[in-house]
């Protein structure tokens, strides 16, 4: 299928970004495109002008501030797996992106992209949740600074306002000791999580869980959460996940088969960081 015509227009600074955003018509920003591409192709977005983000440096680099790891917004998938500062602070993170899609989309894909895109199936959204990230948005009004349990609202949907663009993403850096991991069963053609769990686990037991795949869109399951950093065992704190939550169902696993991943994958997350 062939996308409908649009304007594009490259921004050489986040402000120019913002004013072509505000300009009245319909329009979408443009990152590494692996989420929004297909979109056009299926027309499943129209936009009247698309706005191209990628060579604007200040929305690129990995930096450590004051005990926060910093990632722009435009910083590749292949670009964060690789860094010696995600390496040496979440680990979990460089796995989690060095499992995102294939080669090519993890080379031209980016992490700013993957989150405004919001799919439910994406791993950016859980493993964002699960490091208690906060996500830096500059619109018309300004700055702003969410933490990312508040970013994601529903499917394919976040808090971002039609001018917004996202700048960065800062995650507070853990207390030494602590352990985390990314369990994901993939969609084989994809590599989407049909289920995918990130596991934080802190020294003082306090653990963070967070689901891809499995509802409408990301979420923290407080439940295994509250037992496993009571002392349950991985095994019990597992057989809570996905409780009370719609859970999704397609063609590639239906509601029940998806629950069970759920405990499965929480279980090996929870071993893997005990």
């Amino acid at each position: 299928m062939i996308p409908h015509s649009f304007d594009y227009k490259r921004a050489s600074s986040v402000e120019e970004a913002i004013e072509i955003l505000q300009n009245g018509s319909y329009a979408k920003v443009l990152g590494g495109g692996h989420s929004l591409v297909p979109a056009l192709k299926l027309r499943l977005n129209a936009p009247d002008t698309l706005v191209d983000v990628t060579r604007i440096e200040s929305l690129k680099g990995i930096a450590i501030e004051d005990g926060t790891l910093i990632i722009g917004a435009a910083n590749t998938h292949h670009e964060i797996a690789t860094s010696a500062d995600v390496h040496n602070t979440l680990s979990f993170l460089a796995k989690g992106a060095s499992a995102i899609g294939d080669v090519q989309v993890r080379n031209k894909g980016t992490i700013g992209g993957s989150i405004a895109h919001a799919d439910p199936s994406a791993d950016w959204p859980a493993l964002l949740l699960a490091a208690d990230a906060s996500i830096v948005i500059q619109g018309a009004d300004g700055t702003k600074t969410v933490a990312a349990q508040d970013f994601f609202t529903g499917f394919f949907s976040t808090i971002l306002e039609e001018s917004d663009i996202i700048t960065q993403i800062r995650i507070p850096i853990p207390p030494e000791g602590t352990k985390s991991t990314y369990q994901k069963f993939v969609q084989p053609a994809s590599r989407f999580a049909i289920v995918g769990c990130a596991a934080v686990k802190e020294p003082s037991g306090a653990t963070r869980i967070a689901f891809a795949g499995v509802s409408d869109y990301a979420f923290r399951d407080e439940a295994v959460e509250s037992a496993s950093s009571s002392g349950a065992s991985a095994e019990e704190a597992a057989s809570k996940a996905a409780e009370g939550v719609s859970i999704m169902s397609d063609h590639y696993a239906s509601e029940d088969y998806r629950k069970h991943l759920a405990k499965v994958y929480a279980r090996r997350a929870l071993v893997e960081v005990s």
